[in-house]
């Protein structure tokens, strides 16, 4: 099995810091959850849940980030990579954004400092996996590269499954 290099945790680009979870992120956090119509977490779930997340940083190397704007400072959602449906040695690149935050770009800025860091990992290639309603997740994976390799049917609709080579 390969060796990666531990993944870079404070990323920055022109419009957005993607930094490590914080105990401070729990109760927006539980707000951008909420946007997904299925309740409202409470600001204690969210803290468990933040915790699992560090936890799981540590014996992966790789991290899923709150993303939060620069001159705005605000929490806007999270990007990075996970485990999910996938492997560690090919994970998966993985956002959510608060509804207000879509379309000005963030989800493809973001995603595309998580690929350059992936790329540092030494890793070679990312999976995505997206509900094949969700037309502008699969618009910023084909902007970054990502092919569609196959469509499974599972609980809540079909997904697609796309993959990106890394250089």
């Amino acid at each position: 099995m390969p060796t990666y290099s531990t993944m870079p945790f404070h990323l920055e680009t022109e419009r957005l810091l993607l930094r490590p979870w914080a105990d401070s992120d729990a109760a927006e956090f539980a707000a951008l959850l909420s946007e997904r119509g299925k309740g409202t977490p409470t600001v204690e779930e969210t803290r468990t849940d933040i915790a699992k997340l560090l936890a799981a940083t540590v014996s992966t190397g790789i991290a899923l980030l709150p993303v939060q704007r620069r001159d705005e400072g605000d929490f806007i959602g999270y990007c990075g990579l996970i485990i999910g449906r996938s492997t560690l040695e090919e994970p998966e690149i993985a956002y959510e954004l608060f509804r207000h935050a879509h379309g000005r770009g963030y989800a493809t800025e973001a995603a595309a400092a998580v690929l350059d860091a992936a790329t540092a990992t030494g890793r070679k290639r990312l999976w995505s996996t997206v509900g094949t309603w969700n037309t502008p997740s699969l618009r910023v994976l084909e902007k970054l590269g990502f092919e569609r390799d196959r469509v499974s049917t599972e609980e809540n609709g079909d997904v697609f499954w796309l993959t990106r080579s890394l250089p």
